[in-house]
């Protein structure tokens, strides 16, 4: 699951050509998994397709300023010559301890700027929305578009640290918009590097996912070493696929020379499911399905365990992880990626209890095979994408989701609590859960579907009906092929 920016607007513009930038001799990254290195990425579709919007992601705050010194014990090449670098770029003034924060318009993204700021740093927010709030004292907000590499390039004069936060179909009815997915999970990601080695920028943090390493097999307090990489045609959604393909490409970027001197020092973080105090992805979407008594049934391993992570953790990691890329750390996260979730693993029904008790709803008693609702998000997702110009049809689950939901797939975080000095802070959902019910709008009364006969049938009857179809239809196809 992955932690985007909540609504996406389908404005289109234009999709800038992006120049891919020369590496001069500069090392790969030492990918954690060993995945396959990125091929032909000019012909990837995302290329020229129109643009949408912008999501977001993380969080993160800078404590220690670089300084032009190298760090005492700095053995590393990569990070000597890079410090180097860095002493030219101070010689020549340029400024320091200015950060960009891509998706500074989502949920995590705002709290990323907002907690930079605080910081004392100077923040330049960068999204394809407004800001949900007013722009935070020490940030400066810019509606852009992460495509569009010229605006890129000028909002990014002076900033010497970028956090890429953007992306978009984490989940529900975006991840079926493959374009859109790939423009800005891909497209967006190689201009966010290409500005990185036009401007300077010696330090990159991407945002990718734990979807990365997760193909719907079960795995049990998965790390970084051990967790094989999932090659980007392996996977069956398109959010997935473009952030494997995307966090390659950063990982890859590591160790590559900067035109103004030095190296890009580049390192990914893999966080979970993502929920805190004003939350409206996760919550709001499984809050409404509860109120339709959509969520009636559950599926899947009943001891299936998963990871989540609170914004403030989140933003914890994303400071650490922004300074073991300087000199004063001996560059510690180049090249590297984490896991990072609360520390601890949770069944989803079972996390979930205090949400469906604030509802008055008792908790899903209704088991029913995986094999049926898999294949009844197969359907519905076809339906939702046909008939999305005449019936609103609802996305209760992906495929993508559905596999999530059903086995378990629980990581460590030793790495991260060893070289970043991560450490989570307890948290727990009741507390998301009663603030949300404090602030959301009054309950609102659409129907389920928007056509008029669905109003008489029961909610759980539709998804039985769903679920059925899905079945049957499976099972004539089957048949039709095997004739």
């Amino acid at each position: 699951m992955e932690l985007c920016g909540p609504n996406m607007s389908e404005r289109g513009r234009s999709l800038c050509q992006v120049k891919p930038l020369p590496c001069h001799s500069a090392p790969l990254c030492r990918l954690q998994a060993g995945g396959p290195h990125i091929r032909n990425l000019s012909h990837q579709p995302w290329v020229n397709h129109p643009a949408p919007a912008i999501a977001s992601s993380p969080t993160v705050a800078v404590r220690h300023r670089v300084s032009g010194a190298t760090a005492p014990g700095c053995s590393d090449p990569e990070c000597a010559a890079s410090g180097l670098g860095e002493e030219a770029a101070l010689a020549r003034g340029v400024s320091t301890g200015k950060v960009l924060v891509t998706g500074g318009g989502g949920y995590f993204g705002f709290r990323l700027g907002r907690e930079l700021a605080s910081q004392g740093m100077s923040v330049v927010l960068l999204d394809m929305n407004k800001l949900p709030c007013d722009t935070p004292d020490g940030a400066i907000f810019y509606q852009s578009d992460i495509r569009d590499y010229s605006s890129l390039y000028k909002v990014c004069e002076g900033v010497d640290c970028i956090f890429h936060t953007a992306s978009y179909g984490m989940s529900g009815p975006e991840q079926l918009r493959k374009e859109q997915v790939e423009s800005v999970n891909v497209g967006g990601t190689n201009n966010v590097i290409n500005v990185c080695k036009e401007r300077s920028i010696p330090r990159l943090v991407y945002t990718s996912t734990i979807n990365v390493v997760f193909a719907g097999k079960p795995i049990e307090e998965g790390d970084e070493a051990s967790v094989l990489f999932v090659p980007p045609d392996e996977h069956i959604d398109h959010y997935s696929r473009t952030k494997a393909i995307a966090e390659q490409m950063v990982l890859s970027a590591n160790g590559c020379s900067l035109k103004g001197g030095g190296l890009l020092r580049t390192c990914i973080l893999r966080p979970c499911g993502i929920y805190g105090p004003e939350e409206r992805r996760h919550l709001h979407r499984v809050m409404v399905n509860v109120e339709r008594r959509l969520f009636s049934f559950r599926f899947g391993d009943p001891e299936a365990r998963m990871n989540w992570v609170h914004v403030d953790n989140l933003v914890q990691a994303h400071t650490l992880a922004a300074e073991a890329l300087a000199l004063q750390r001996s560059c510690v996260a180049s090249g590297q990626a984490y896991f990072i979730n609360d520390g601890v693993s949770v069944n989803l029904f079972e996390w979930l209890t205090p949400l469906f008790l604030k509802l008055g709803y008792s908790r899903p008693l209704i088991n029913l095979p995986v094999s049926l609702v898999y294949s009844a998000a197969i359907l519905v997702e076809y339906l939702h994408v046909v008939l999305r110009p005449v019936i609103g049809v609802p996305l209760l689950f992906t495929r993508s989701e559905v596999r999530s939901i059903a086995v378990s797939h629980t990581f460590k975080i030793d790495k991260a609590r060893r070289e970043l000095g991560y450490c989570p802070k307890p948290y727990s959902l009741v507390d998301s859960v009663d603030q949300y019910l404090k602030s959301r709008q009054p309950r609102s009364r659409s129907p389920l579907f928007s056509v008029s006969w669905t109003s008489q049938l029961p909610r759980h009857l539709l998804v039985m009906l769903l679920l059925g179809l899905s079945l049957l239809l499976l099972m004539l196809s089957c048949m039709v092929s095997s004739n």
